[in-house]
């Protein structure tokens, strides 16, 4: 239903995540037997989230962690990690200066140029300690350096922007990627992302996608909506999308995974985000927080470098606990952001959902007044209330 803004425009209302729940069913069941399995590009994980790629929060350590736990992490190839032979003293310059240094800082840094040479180094040293090497390009990357991603042997290759579409408008002296023809010469499954629509959804997945990401400004080192205004609220991009992902699967027999992409910070994000259809998410902030993250405690947009239009900003955001402790427990933080696994899989026998795709089934309302009740709790825990 559209609604009225005035006169000359009406609007359709969207949902957030925070303005939904989930809604019990006839049935429950034991935790130990709700399934979380999922599969991306022929690849079966037992846990159905990765971690985003950003240079805060995944390097090559963190990628071979997060495959031995059964997730993914994906690796950014146009940011410190290709820059630079040891990224660990720009880190560390990254997370010393002031808020007013912050933006010039990464603008010098990322100026560096991109090594070839260190994009096959770092897929092959995920590789060569087992883990899934899934690595992330922007299209213009693509462009440049899709064969190396090639040669090197990537398991994964994510390609994304902060909106990704196969009409792209050039000026005639530059070639757009032709996302079509590069998901038919790559040797492994293409990702691509982000949208919201579930036009753009389809157009992605005729292109041939191995999954769509889904989710344009929501996370919270991104700072998209504020400077662009351009987004959909993730509850209803989410549902939007998978609705494309059906119709395709229905039409082509070809079953393509949605992953929401974005402003997912705690377990009950995620189950949201499934019982809205996703396949997957994508969580940035919440592995930012395990000691072992890049990061050191701080997270950071990859648009922020940007010499023309920075779109990123850096948060503190602490370390919480390991990487074992926020993915699969035990849980020392009782906010929602430790043993991640173990909240989807309550969740799930909560609702009764045995699968992945009974819980994209569960029936979902609109609760605005979470919004409120969501607030109040978090001002109690500031002064001290406890509940």
């Amino acid at each position: 239903m559209n609604i009225e803004i005035g006169r000359g425009k009406t609007a359709r209302r969207a949902y957030g995540i925070d303005e939904i729940a989930l809604v019990p069913g006839q049935r429950t069941l034991d935790p130990s037997l709700a399934d979380t399995r999922w599969s991306i590009g022929g690849i079966e994980r037992e846990i159905p989230i990765l971690a985003s790629a950003m240079d805060g929060v995944v390097d090559v350590k963190m990628a071979v962690l997060l495959s031995q736990m059964g997730a993914i992490g994906v690796l950014n190839l146009e940011g410190i990690q290709t820059r630079y032979p040891d990224p660990n003293p720009i880190l560390d310059r990254i997370v010393s200066v002031g808020k007013s240094e912050f933006v010039n800082l990464m603008q010098e840094l990322y100026a560096e140029p991109i090594k070839p040479e260190l994009i096959a180094l770092r897929i092959r040293e995920i590789k060569e300690q087992g883990g899934i090497a899934a690595v992330s390009l922007t299209p213009f990357g693509a462009t440049k350096y899709g064969d190396i991603v090639a040669a090197a042997g990537a398991d994964l290759c994510f390609i994304q922007a902060t909106v990704v579409s196969t009409a792209h408008l050039s000026p005639e002296s530059v070639i757009p990627l032709d996302l079509a023809q590069f998901c038919q010469n790559m040797p492994m499954p293409v990702i691509l992302g982000n949208c919201v629509t579930y036009e753009v959804t389809l157009d992605l997945m005729k292109a041939g996608a191995a999954a769509v990401m889904v989710g344009i400004g929501p996370g919270a080192a991104c700072t998209s909506r504020g400077v662009l205004g351009v987004g959909i609220p993730q509850a209803t991009a989410v549902a939007d999308c998978a609705a494309a992902r059906d119709d395709y699967y229905q039409e082509s027999g070809k079953y393509i995974p949605v992953i929401a992409d974005g402003g997912l910070i705690t377990g009950g994000d995620i189950c949201k985000c499934i019982a809205c259809g996703a396949d997957g998410v994508m969580i940035g902030s919440p592995f930012a927080r395990a000691k072992e993250a890049p990061g050191r405690g701080f997270h950071w947009g990859m648009a922020t470098p940007s010499p023309v239009l920075p779109r990123g900003t850096r948060i503190q955001v602490g370390s919480t606990g390991t990487l074992k402790e926020i993915l699969t427990g035990p849980a020392q933080m009782d906010d929602g952001t430790h043993n991640l696994l173990g909240a989807l899989k309550t969740s799930m026998g909560t609702l009764g959902a045995k699968n992945i795709k009974e819980m994209q089934q569960v029936e979902v309302v609109i609760a605005p007044s979470l919004l409120t009740e969501g607030k109040l709790y978090q001002k109690a825990q500031q002064l001290g209330m406890g509940k």
